[in-house]
């Protein structure tokens, strides 16, 4: 309903869609700056200094998505194998010792010196790219599937579930959105999830949070304790929140309160009104984006599927996941939390999007 009010008053999806972006990171600024004082106050004596850090990501993200917005994404379609290799080149890269950085026992970035890369945020946007253009005319199914598993096991292999459900999401729903066999996606489907399965038998912390999910109130202090002080942060924020910068949570008690705990901030700081606003705002982001790649054609119309799918999804699975409706796993929230290599890929895809946009707003 919203989006159709959107709609009605003439303004143009890619402008919807800019407005959106810019909230967004305005209010990812806020919560993160919010969000930080404690940690950075104890770290590095600066009580902005990862306000100052996001600041930063955000004004290049802000210059990424104006390029992108401009940029004729037609000529994506020829780098697609290109930006795919370079891909898989840099995950094999990322698991050896003295290149891949190694922290909180996941090997994932890629130290540059003055600043690190997250291979596996590159590789949601190469293999969208890629994707879009191979499933455009006929269904390679083969090809696909070969190719999906080898970049999901690489991102599995840091380890990054988050990431690789993400990545699967977002071949699923192309190949489904391209005319692709639904009796083969549901064998894929089943294959995963008996993967999957032995995934978390096999790995302790898997297994203990999917324990966590179905008995909340098991190991408070240790599987459990995340999610329960997420809760808890949602519980003391009630309707109206307790005000920016309020929050008690963000006190050591939050895991990860920058980054995938932060929508338990939000909840606790602007409360039920706040955390539903978040989630109305990606709600519109996603049908708008959706309508363009309804009116787009062929490699534009998969492209941003994609894009939007990437954008979806890891909001999605980061508010499903604070909020106990699915098992916890470690990813950011689109735009909000802190982090460069995954600001820099929203603003990517969604400077894509709005260029699809623009393009069949002149046809």
């Amino acid at each position: 309903m919203a989006n159709r009010i959107l709609n009605s008053s003439g303004v143009s999806k890619s402008r919807i869609i800019t407005l959106l972006f810019f909230i967004l990171l305005i209010v990812g600024l806020v919560m993160v700056g919010s969000a930080s004082v404690v940690d950075a106050a104890r770290d590095f004596q600066d009580k902005w200094y990862y306000l100052k850090l996001q600041a930063f990501w955000a004004v290049l993200a802000s210059m990424v998505f104006i390029i992108l917005s401009n940029f004729p994404h037609q000529k994506l379609q020829k780098f697609g194998s290109a930006f795919l290799l370079a891909t898989i080149f840099l995950l094999i890269l990322v698991m050896i010792p003295g290149v891949g950085t190694k922290l909180l026992g996941a090997r994932r970035w890629i130290n540059l010196g003055l600043f690190s890369i997250q291979p596996s945020e590159i590789a949601k946007l190469s293999l969208g790219i890629y994707f879009s253009s191979l499933l455009i005319n006929h269904q390679k199914f083969s090809q696909f599937a070969a190719t999906l598993g080898i970049v999901s096991l690489l991102v599995l292999f840091q380890p990054d579930m988050g990431t690789a459900l993400v990545i699967i999401i977002l071949s699923f729903i192309l190949y489904f959105g391209s005319g692709g066999a639904v009796s083969k996606l549901i064998l894929m489907s089943l294959v995963g999830l008996g993967l999957l399965g032995l995934l978390i038998i096999a790995t302790p912390y898997r297994f203990a949070r999917m324990k966590t999910f179905f008995d909340y109130s098991r190991d408070p202090q240790g599987s459990s304790y995340q999610i329960r002080q997420a809760l808890i942060g949602f519980g003391s924020g009630s309707i109206f929140g307790v005000g920016i910068g309020q929050s008690k949570q963000k006190y050591d008690y939050l895991p990860e309160a920058t980054t995938d705990s932060i929508f338990a901030i939000i909840g606790e700081e602007l409360g039920m009104i706040g955390s539903v606003s978040i989630v109305l705002v990606f709600l519109i982001f996603i049908l708008t984006g959706l309508e363009i790649s309804k009116a787009a054609t062929g490699f534009s119309s998969n492209l941003a599927l994609a894009m939007v799918t990437i954008i979806g999804a890891q909001a999605f699975i980061n508010i499903s996941a604070i909020t106990a409706l699915v098992p916890l796993t470690g990813i950011p929230l689109s735009f909000i939390s802190y982090g460069g290599s995954s600001l820099i890929t929203m603003a990517s895809a969604t400077g894509i999007i709005v260029n699809i946009s623009k393009t069949y707003d002149r046809q």
